[in-house]
C-alpha cells in the first residue's frame, strides 16, 4: 500500500513539474524594437478601425470580428518567430495576417469580396490564407484550427524542417473536444506546436468565470503533461519573451507548450454585438491602464526614443497605408461569376 502511495506521489509530482512553468521576465527592447512594435500594433489598430467603418457603410458583408485591444499578442509572437514558422488561427484573424506581413490591400480586398483579395474575394473575413507568408488561415469553425495546427506540427516533425506551428484560439474554443484530442496526439508525438490561448475574457458574450470550470487556461494540458504558463498579453515585451521561450521549447524536441495570453478586446465579439454584458467603465479601465500601444508610446517618450512629432508621423504613415487599402478594396472588381466553379475540391 505504501509503495503504491509513493508511486502515485512521484507520478503527481512529475505531472506538476511538467505543467508549472513560470513566465520569463519581459524582453528588454531596444529603441528599434519599440518603434517596430509601435508601428506594427498601430497598423493593426488602424486597419481594424477602418474595417469597422467599411462594415458600417455596407462594403463588408457577413461577419467581421475585430482584433482591437489584442495587438500585442500577434506582434510579440511575430517578433520572436523565425522564417518557416507558421501561424494558424480562428476568425478574429486580420491582425494575425498583418503580423505575418500579408499586404493590407489584399486583406482589405478580401473583406470586401474583391478579386484582389487573398482568397480571390471568395473567403471574406473568416477565410484567408497565404502560403507565401506561412499563414494557414483564419477558420470559421470554432476550434477547427487547433487540429489543423497540430497537423502542421506533425508535418514539421516528419519533414525535420525545424519549424514550429503557432496555433491560436480563444478562451471559448478552449472548451472544444477536438482541442483535447489534439493535445493528446501532440504530447504523444512531442510535436513542435505552441497552443496560444488568447483569453480576451469573453467567449462571444459569456465571461470565462461563467463558461469555464478551469479558468487558468495555461493548465488545460495538465492531464497530457503539456506545460504552460500565463502571459501578460497586453505587454508586447512580455509576449516576445514568452514566445522566445516557447519556440525554443518546441523547436528543440520538447514537444507542445501552452501560452495563455491574458488580453482584452475593446469591441464586441463581432460587429453585430453591442457588448451589453460588460460595463463601459470596465472597457475604459482597460484602455486607460493597459492599452498595448499606449504602453509602448509612453516608453518611447519617457526614454527619449521619439517625440510627439515623430509618433504622429508614424501614425500618418500607417493611416495612409490603411486608406490606400480601403480605396483599393472599394474599387477593385468583384470576382468573375466563373470563379464560382474554381477552387472546389471533391
Amino acid at each position: 500500500m505504501a509503495t503504491r502511495a509513493r508511486k502515485a506521489s512521484a507520478s503527481s509530482a512529475k505531472a506538476k513539474s511538467a505543467t508549472s512553468f513560470k513566465a520569463p521576465p519581459p524582453a528588454k527592447f531596444s529603441k528599434d524594437d519599440e518603434l517596430y512594435a509601435y508601428r506594427e500594433m498601430l497598423l493593426i489598430r488602424r486597419f481594424e478601425e477602418k474595417a469597422g467603418q467599411l462594415y458600417g457603410m455596407g462594403f463588408i458583408g457577413g461577419f467581421c470580428h475585430l482584433y482591437i485591444g489584442q495587438e500585442a499578442v500577434v506582434t510579440g509572437m511575430q517578433m520572436a518567430m523565425k522564417d518557416g514558422d507558421q501561424f494558424i488561427t480562428g476568425y478574429r484573424d486580420h491582425g494575425h495576417m498583418l503580423a505575418t506581413g500579408m499586404e493590407s490591400r489584399g486583406v482589405m480586398a478580401e473583406l470586401t469580396g474583391r478579386r484582389g483579395g487573398y482568397s480571390k474575394g471568395k473567403g471574406g473575413s473568416m477565410h484567408m490564407f497565404s502560403k507565401e507568408k506561412n499563414f494557414y488561415g483564419g477558420h470559421g469553425i470554432v476550434g477547427a484550427q487547433v487540429s489543423l495546427g497540430t497537423g502542421l506540427a506533425f508535418g514539421n516533425k516528419y519533414q525535420e524542417n525545424g519549424a514550429v506551428a503557432m496555433t491560436f484560439f480563444g478562451d471559448g474554443a478552449a472548451n472544444q473536444g477536438q482541442v483535447y484530442e489534439s493535445f493528446n496526439m501532440a504530447a504523444l508525438w512531442k510535436l513542435p506546436v505552441i497552443y496560444v490561448i488568447e483569453n480576451n475574457r469573453y467567449a462571444m458574450g459569456t465571461s470565462v468565470s461563467r463558461a469555464s470550470a478551469q479558468t487558468d487556461f495555461s493548465q488545460r494540458g495538465a492531464s497530457f503533461s503539456i506545460p504552460g504558463f500565463q502571459v501578460d498579453g497586453m505587454d508586447v515585451r512580455a509576449v516576445k519573451s514568452a514566445s522566445e521561450f516557447a519556440l525554443d521549447h518546441a523547436r528543440t524536441g520538447e514537444g507542445p507548450i501552452i501560452l495563455e495570453m491574458q488580453t482584452y478586446r475593446y469591441r464586441g465579439h463581432s460587429m453585430s454585438d453591442p457588448a451589453k454584458y460588460r460595463s463601459k467603465d470596465e472597457v475604459q479601465k482597460m484602455r486607460s491602464e493597459h492599452d498595448p500601444i499606449e504602453q509602448v508610446k509612453a516608453r518611447l517618450l519617457e526614454l527619449g526614443h521619439a517625440d510627439e512629432a515623430a509618433l504622429k508621423a508614424i501614425d500618418k504613415e500607417v493611416r495612409d497605408v490603411v486608406s490606400d487599402a480601403a480605396d483599393f478594396a472599394q474599387n477593385d472588381p468583384e470576382p468573375d461569376p466563373s470563379e464560382l466553379y474554381t477552387d472546389i475540391l471533391l
